[in-house]
């Protein structure tokens, strides 16, 4: 009735690659950086495999490839963005293993960034794990920058 028996839900977040840990607010496009998209963080990958970073279904994948949206189990919607400018390279350097209403664990193979495709294009590699709908959500705890591997925790998110 008032509110103090109400259970707090949280999301753990996974890296979905990996590379080092930066914050989105240092991410070098001002749409992420200024979280004109929503909150989150963002790798500087080192390998080209990208993963699921929560268990949920894959509910959008850009013509271009270069972008997955997904709502998790908690009803976040993650933007899943491969790369800066990337939409430009039509798809090339990305090869995806998902197809939208697919459900995924964290840690699923989604899809791989030719890494080296991406640089010798001019673009940068930047990867971005972004919850666009705000609305739900109290609190984001970042891990402070570091080296991670795919999968490891890289945020909370805590819920209203």
């Amino acid at each position: 009735m008032f509110g103090f028996k109400k259970k707090v839900k949280h999301e753990t977040l996974g890296a979905i690659a990996s590379g080092q840990l930066m914050a989105i607010t240092a991410v070098a496009d001002q749409v992420f950086s200024q979280k004109m998209m929503g909150d989150g963080v963002a790798i500087e990958p080192t390998a080209d495999q990208i993963v699921a970073p929560a268990d949920g279904e894959i509910t959008m994948i850009a013509d271009t490839k270069h972008a997955i949206m997904m709502t998790t189990t908690e009803g976040l919607e993650l933007m899943l963005h491969l790369g800066l400018d990337t939409v430009e390279l039509q798809g090339k350097p990305f090869t995806v293993a998902v197809k939208v209403g697919d459900h995924v664990e964290a840690g699923a193979p989604l899809a791989t960034m030719d890494l080296a495709a991406v640089k010798a294009a001019g673009k940068g590699t930047t990867v971005m794990t972004v919850v666009t709908n705000m609305d739900l959500v109290e609190q984001v705890d970042k891990v402070p920058d570091q080296a991670v591997q795919t999968g490891a925790t890289v945020a909370t998110v805590t819920l209203k």
